[in-house]
């Protein structure tokens, strides 16, 4: 079943200047989309138009359901620097009216799973990077929302934490959630991912699972990293 359509018509971050026209793609329960492309080709732009960051914009998420949920990780973690990890959680539950047992038992499962539990009540300001980012995805697991949104997630996590997440949305996808996930770590992208959405000079250039990916870039049995190679380097715009 179809969870939503996210449309992009344009965006950029001057009115008048696109760096982003037309990406759209649906969304359903239990799957997980991988956004790819090269530095600058307007991955994270359209997130940001999709969930409404940016002004300079002509797009949205459009639920099928219409009241569905998301919870979006970027890639740079943003927090209040005078609420410990903690606080953040509560926060971001007591905004979706939660039942607060519930999110407390989640929340001491995802934080134990990440092994946060010793610095749950500091603030997170302290944190390293990747403990920060292992702090936004452990918020945005307990909220359980319908859609997660993921700009480049790995980023800072080693690989215990990479596999925890990995396996945690494997679980959610069961759920029947689905996962948009922009990432360069195709090597993961491509053991995880059902489909597909490569993004390059702000349009999508191919968009399918990996067989479409391959049968796209006129390599059969390839990678997805030697198809996006291929791919982006014989573009017939860069010329």
């Amino acid at each position: 079943m179809k969870i939503a359509t996210a449309v992009v018509k344009k965006a950029g971050y001057e009115t008048g200047k696109s760096i982003v026209d037309d990406v759209t793609f649906e969304v359903h329960e239990g799957e997980q989309i991988g956004v790819i492309g090269p530095n600058g080709a307007g991955k994270s732009t359209s997130i940001k138009a999709m969930i409404g960051l940016l002004k300079a914009k002509e797009g949205a998420i459009y639920w099928e359901d219409g009241h569905s949920r998301y919870a979006y990780v970027p890639e740079q973690p943003i927090y209040y620097k005078e609420l410990t990890f903690y606080e953040h959680i509560t926060v971001a539950c007591s905004s979706f009216e939660l039942d607060e047992k519930k999110t407390r038992e989640s929340a001491e499962r995802y934080i134990e799973q990440f092994e946060m539990s010793e610095v749950k009540h500091h603030y997170v300001e302290s944190f390293s990077k990747g403990m920060q980012q292992k702090a936004m995805i452990i918020i945005a697991l307990t909220i359980r929302p319908n859609l997660y949104i993921f700009d480049e997630p790995f980023i800072g996590l080693d690989p215990r934490a990479t596999r925890v997440l990995l396996e945690i949305l494997q679980e959610e996808r069961q759920r029947g959630a689905g996962v948009i996930m922009s990432t360069h770590v195709l090597d993961t992208a491509e053991r995880v991912c059902d489909r597909f959405i490569l993004i390059h000079k702000g349009s999508v250039l191919a968009h399918g699972d990996l067989t479409v990916i391959q049968e796209t870039a006129n390599l059969p049995e390839a990678t997805l990293f030697d198809c996006f190679d291929a791919l982006t380097r014989t573009n017939p715009h860069d010329a």
